[in-house]
């Protein structure tokens, strides 16, 4: 099953003829405009040439805000500090999604193993679960203020391909939105696959902050850069 988008997504290329793609999924109630101005913000000038690709959610009733319709990558029925209750189909869904907008890529001459994805909040669960159970391997993970929506689902579809997957975590201490106890909690679930997230925290809300952005991109430019 997969949703048919009502918006074409955004795109911003850093440079003529990409060789290498960010998929990055914006947060609950956000859209694919929410992270563009992110782009200019890296520092990559200098790297080698990226497409960033923000696709937006579809609109849908949100159950924990009392089924009000916006923006989103999955059903949230209930939030507690240390836990959320999801709508797994939805879920599956949108990592349906997330697979054509790869096929999509590939289908522009960009290789999946070139080829991050990225996400803040809602957006960051759906790429951890994309990118840890797609079938072939990709170049990154860019999980931002987030969490592990289904830990059963992933630990049961984990890929051979992605188990070394590099992953670049972050999350802000004062988060009152996605508690800095879910970021962690995902932390130690990966490292007990065998993963070895590049984990940072910054004294910031649940947002972004410009030490954060900067980060971002010298881990996507060591990444793109080390690459042959």
């Amino acid at each position: 099953m997969h949703f048919t988008p009502d918006t074409t997504p955004l795109e911003v290329e850093t440079g003529p003829n990409p060789q290498w793609s960010v998929i990055w999924l914006h947060g609950l109630g956000a859209d694919g405009s929410d992270f563009e101005p992110v782009v200019p913000e890296l520092g990559l000038a200098d790297a080698p040439a990226l497409r960033f690709i923000f696709p937006h959610a579809p609109l849908r009733p949100v159950t924990c805000n009392g089924g009000y319709v916006m923006r989103a990558w999955y059903d949230i029925i209930s939030l507690a500090p240390a836990s959320r209750q999801i709508d797994e189909a939805g879920l599956l869904e949108s990592r349906a999604y997330v697979r054509q907008l790869i096929e999509h890529e590939n289908g522009r001459g960009i290789a999946s193993d070139r080829i991050v994805l990225a996400g803040f909040s809602q957006g960051g669960a759906v790429a951890y679960l994309s990118a840890l159970t797609h079938p072939v391997p990709l170049a990154g993970i860019v999980a931002l203020s987030t969490y592990i929506p289904s830990a059963r689902l992933l630990v049961d579809e984990l890929t051979e391909a992605n188990r070394q997957i590099p992953v670049f975590a972050a999350h802000g201490t004062q988060d009152d939105v996605v508690a800095l106890e879910l970021g962690t909690q995902a932390l130690g679930l990966l490292q007990t696959l065998g993963l070895e997230p590049e984990w940072h925290t910054y004294d910031m809300p649940h947002s972004v902050c410009l030490q954060e952005v900067a980060d971002i991109g010298a881990w996507i430019k060591a990444l793109v850069g080390g690459a042959r």
